[in-house]
């Protein structure tokens, strides 16, 4: 098989169009492509990255969110997460989530990778985490602005939950599956 010379865009020049708080921007670039194209209008839009974490409980219970979404209609499931803070490791965030959100601490973290939103756009990293061996150590204090509902769920009923597409937004889905993934991974591994 041969191997093809797989060219980067060149970023010629970016300008601010949008400046929307911490959490939204949005750049104009122009940009060369391999070819010698110019593209003088790219639109690139900067938001934070974010934690999203799959926790499961030292019984074995995986926490989740039933809740609203302004973006997402009617409730769907949620994995705890949020947006990195400046400088912030992911985690870090995570860990920082988890104890914010949920009012857990966890033993054990996998890290299951990251994820670009959008790879054209630029838009944002999603960095998924497994969180294991879980348990409460404080209340929540959730800032969330929607409504939530802390759930405990078996490892039956979250599989059939993500079959069943409860968990509305890709990233959510993805920390799930992988997860999953990871754990029948594992217990494959032991069992051999």
């Amino acid at each position: 098989m041969t191997k093809i010379e797989l060219r980067n865009w060149e970023t010629l020049s970016k300008r601010t169009i949008l400046e929307h708080g911490k959490f939204l921007t949005v750049e104009s670039h122009i940009v060369k492509l391999p070819d010698g194209e110019i593209i003088p209008d790219w639109a690139w839009i900067i938001i934070p990255g974010a934690a999203i974490v799959l926790t499961v409980t030292e019984d074995k219970k995986f926490l989740c969110f039933r809740q609203t979404k302004y973006a997402v209609e009617g409730t769907s499931l949620a994995p705890v997460g949020g947006m990195l803070e400046p400088n912030e490791a992911p985690l870090d965030a995570a860990k920082r989530e988890l104890l914010e959100e949920m009012g857990y601490t966890a033993r054990n973290w996998i890290s299951l990778g990251s994820t670009i939103l959008d790879p054209n756009r630029g838009i944002a990293t999603m960095h998924l985490f497994l969180a294991m061996n879980a348990k409460q150590v404080a209340e929540p204090k959730s800032d969330d602005l929607e409504d939530q509902e802390l759930l405990f769920l078996s490892r039956d009923e979250i599989e059939a939950a993500l079959k069943a597409g409860e968990f509305k937004v890709l990233s959510w889905a993805a920390v799930v599956a992988m997860s999953l993934n990871y754990l029948n991974d594992t217990e494959k591994q032991i069992a051999d």
